[in-house]
């Protein structure tokens, strides 16, 4: 298993290292006050709020090279909550990508919330995590440390469909701070 180092030690920072850890890899949680720390990691992945990503990337873009960084977040307006911040026809994930060029961008784990990777279960099935992503190797290499955790890992395509993991996580935002799903609720596929 590879050697993950997530920035980010909130709430689903920890839980992707507990996923992580569980799938046997290893894992290093670079938190807000770690900031001249170096990442690791053969993944990265970027547990920050999407406004947070400019910075983190200003720190740790060269170490960022040639890695698989994971961008996990959802760009909505968090004064609002009613819309996303990025153009209808791009994505964070695309543009983290065009800000690390010498990275292997994958969006992933934005349409889960904490409480579904943590047991693993959504509805009775196995979480599932979608992946968005140009490079297929990158892609797999996540999608086996998400499986070996016991989730279930579906790749949506390329880095373009990260747009739509984004409006999906977004409706799911918008849907528990109405309280019209829990927290706890979460994604599936059915086969």
């Amino acid at each position: 298993m590879p050697h993950i180092s997530i920035i980010g030690s909130g709430n689903m920072g920890q839980v992707i290292a507990g996923l992580a850890g569980k799938g046997g890899g290893t894992v290093e949680l670079i938190g807000h006050s770690d900031t001249d720390r170096e990442v690791t990691g053969d993944i990265v992945v970027l547990a920050v709020p999407y406004p947070a990503v400019g910075q983190v990337i200003a720190q740790h873009g060269a170490q960022l090279a040639g890695k698989i960084v994971v961008d996990i977040t959802n760009p909505l307006d968090f004064e609002t909550f009613d819309s996303l911040t990025v153009p209808a026809d791009s994505s964070a994930a695309a543009e983290t990508a065009a800000a690390l060029p010498d990275s292997r961008v994958v969006k992933a784990f934005n349409t889960n919330f904490a409480g579904t990777l943590a047991t693993g279960t959504a509805g009775g099935q196995p979480t599932t995590v979608l992946l968005a992503g140009d490079d297929a190797d990158a892609k797999a290499v996540l999608a086996g440390v998400i499986s070996a955790a016991g989730l279930r890992a579906v790749d949506a395509g390329s880095l373009k469909r990260a747009r739509e993991l984004e409006a999906v996580g977004f409706l799911q935002l918008t849907l528990a701070i109405g309280e019209k799903t829990s927290w706890t609720g979460g994604f599936s596929l059915a086969e």
